[in-house]
């Protein structure tokens, strides 16, 4: 997993077919917690595989503060050592919208 800086609010996950799911997980329970949506980007299937495990193991990390995470798709155009690629984004947020507060962070 790589973490990119997107903006001053957010950063991208990008999520590999070796990245550790559990790892991932932490880092979107993370962004949930701190700013209320996490953005990960995969390029390819076992990458996105990946990526769903995590966000499923991140479900689990934030269940207990009544966090339902929702998981919405979309595809970006990037560019990997100067050929252009097609990404899949996935923004992961909370189904309520709640404004990330003391009551996520723990």
């Amino acid at each position: 997993m790589t973490v990119t800086s997107q903006s001053s609010q957010t950063e991208i996950l990008r999520v590999s077919t070796g990245s550790n799911p559990t790892a991932v997980a932490g880092a979107v329970a993370g962004a949930i917690r701190h700013h209320g949506v996490a953005h990960v980007q995969v390029v390819g299937a076992g990458a996105l595989n990946q990526a769903v495990k995590a966000v499923a193991i991140a479900q689990g990390y934030l269940g207990e503060d009544q966090v339902e995470l929702v998981c919405v798709p979309h595809f970006a155009d990037i560019e990997i050592d100067g050929e252009a690629r097609t990404a899949i984004r996935l923004e992961v947020e909370d189904r309520q919208h709640r404004i990330p507060g003391s009551h996520l962070i723990g």
